[in-house]
């Protein structure tokens, strides 16, 4: 983890959303797909915390060598809009790479990859690590409308198949990607399942791994306060190994990622509780990182 003054190397739209690209080599160097970054908030406004966001792309060699960039949607807030209006040149208070990263499969090759709206943006950066260790992607992304899908025509350049639905129907099928989900698995022959979207979707999606003895990875898209694990703001009930009971980790060091299988999803959503059980963890074939 290091803190730097890192200078906006440029900015553009992207659908919906801002893409902000930042000079912070030291950074990008330790990035690894599923962390993200804290961004300070200017002095004198009332939005004093740090903003959050996951690493879209670093890029460690080439022309772009030493640069990060990460995604905000404008309509967020005032924080957010407030980044959104940025301009390059100049500099952000930024410190990162925080939270627990993606692992990688040793031993399968068939990834798919879904993700709802502009939480896309880091499976992209994790989509081009899992090419270059020669795995097969897939990837169903989706949005409430064409504007949020974020980076549909990129999308195909990286993957075998993508899928994009919208709930209006303005791109791709109409629905979400839960619909697309059975198909699209069925279709890649996934091994892996690696996931980005609101909680009640993860939750559907990890129910759709359990049943077909899928492993997965989820990134959780908690909101948080300090982002160092110190407000406990982003806690999430996580069932023990040793099936004596839970905790409450928390999603900005202990996560973001997480095996779905191991979340309590009823207890975190505050929905019903079922009769206290907690399931043997499954086998977890990506068990780390490639050697």
């Amino acid at each position: 983890m290091k803190r730097a003054r890192a200078e906006i190397l440029s900015t553009r739209k992207v659908g919906a959303y801002r893409s902000i690209t930042l000079v912070a080599p030291e950074i990008a160097e330790r990035s690894r797909p599923g962390q993200f970054l804290a961004i300070a908030m200017p002095e004198g406004r009332s939005f004093i915390l740090r903003r959050h966001f996951s690493i879209h792309q670093a890029s460690r060699r080439g022309g772009w060598a030493g640069t990060l960039e990460f995604v905000v949607d404008p309509s967020s807030g005032a924080g957010t809009g407030w980044l959104a209006a940025a301009s390059a040149h100049e500099f952000l208070d930024v410190i990162g790479p925080l939270g627990r990263a993606f692992s990688y499969p040793k031993r399968l090759t068939n990834c798919l990859l879904v993700a709802e709206g502009r939480g896309a943006a880091s499976l992209f950066f994790l989509a081009q690590e899992l090419v270059a260790r020669h795995k097969r992607v897939d990837m169903i992304l989706g949005g409430r409308a064409l504007e949020a899908v974020f980076k549909p025509i990129d999308a195909k350049r990286l993957a075998q198949t993508v899928a994009v639905m919208t709930a209006d129907g303005s791109l791709g099928e109409r629905g979400g990607v839960l619909d697309a989900l059975p198909e699209a698995a069925a279709r890649a022959d996934a091994e892996v399942v690696y996931a980005i979207a609101p909680p009640p979707t993860l939750k559907t999606i990890a129910a759709f791994c359990r049943a077909h003895g899928l492993p997965a990875q989820v990134a959780i898209e908690e909101r948080m306060g300090c982002g160092f694990g110190l407000c406990n703001t982003c806690v999430v009930p996580v069932a023990r190994k040793d099936r004596s009971g839970y905790e409450n980790l928390r999603a900005c060091v202990d996560g973001p990622v997480f095996d779905p299988s191991r979340i309590l999803w009823d207890r975190w959503l505050g929905e019903p509780m079922p009769a206290p059980t907690v399931e043997p963890e499954p086998a977890t074939p990506h068990g780390g990182d490639e050697p």
